[in-house]
C-alpha cells in the first residue's frame, strides 16, 4: 500500500485541482487516503447511495423492482442517459430505472427513482450506515428541488467524503450495506457500468 500511496499522491500533486481519495483493502482492512475526511462534490457518484437506499426499501418490502414508473415529458432532463429521448408515456419499472441510473448514469432514471424513494430517505439510510456527510441534495439538473439549498449551491447534486464513499463500497463488498443478497445484486448492476474512464 505504501507504493500505491506514493503513486496516487504523485498524481494528485500533479493535478491542477483538489484531489482526495481513499483506498481500502477489503481483505485486510488496510486503508490509505488523501484528504479522506474533506467534503467534495459527488457528481453522479451519489447515485450509488441512491441505489443502496432503493435496495434497502426493496428489502423492507416498501418498494419493488417490478413497480411501474411512467415517463412523462416533465420528467426528462439533459445529460447522461437515454430516457430523455424516449416517447412520453413510456412505461418502465423501478428495476429498469435503477439499472439505467447505475450503468449509464441516466439522469432522468435517477429522478424517477428519487421521486419514488424521496430524497431525505437517502440521508436517513446513509446516516444509519454512519456516513454522516454523504447526502443527495436534489434531483439531477433540478436544483429547485433541493432539500438543502446552501449545500446544493456549494456542492451541486450531492456531497460526500473520500472515506465515506470508500466505506460505502466496502460495506457493499462485505454484504453489510443492506443484506448479503441485496448487496450482491447491487454489485452485479454496478459491474455493468459503461463508464470506464475513471
Amino acid at each position: 500500500m505504501v507504493a500505491l500511496q506514493r503513486t496516487l499522491d504523485a498524481l494528485a500533486t500533479a493535478h491542477r485541482g483538489v484531489v482526495g481519495y481513499t483506498v481500502i483493502d477489503v481483505e485486510s482492512g488496510a486503508r490509505i487516503s488523501r484528504r479522506g475526511d474533506e467534503t467534495f462534490p459527488t457528481a453522479s457518484l451519489i447515485k450509488v447511495a441512491i441505489l443502496v437506499t432503493a435496495y434497502d426499501l426493496i428489502e423492507k418490502k416498501q418498494l419493488s423492482l417490478a413497480d411501474p414508473l411512467t415517463l412523462l415529458r416533465i420528467d426528462k432532463v439533459p445529460g447522461s442517459g437515454i430516457l430523455q429521448h424516449l416517447h412520453d408515456g413510456t412505461l418502465i419499472t423501478v428495476g429498469d430505472a435503477l439499472w439505467l441510473m447505475a450503468t449509464i448514469s441516466d439522469n432522468t432514471a435517477t429522478n424517477l427513482v428519487l421521486d419514488r424513494i424521496i430524497i431525505r430517505r437517502v440521508w436517513d439510510k446513509m446516516e444509519s450506515l454512519g456516513l454522516m456527510h454523504t447526502k443527495v441534495h436534489s434531483k439531477s439538473f433540478l436544483r429547485s428541488t433541493s432539500v438543502a439549498m446552501d449545500s446544493s449551491v456549494k456542492y451541486g447534486f450531492g456531497v460526500t467524503t473520500p472515506n465515506e464513499m470508500a466505506t460505502l463500497f466496502q460495506l457493499l463488498a462485505q454484504g453489510k450495506a443492506v443484506s448479503a443478497a441485496a448487496d450482491s445484486a447491487m454489485l452485479h448492476v454496478l459491474e455493468h457500468g459503461t463508464y470506464r474512464q475513471m
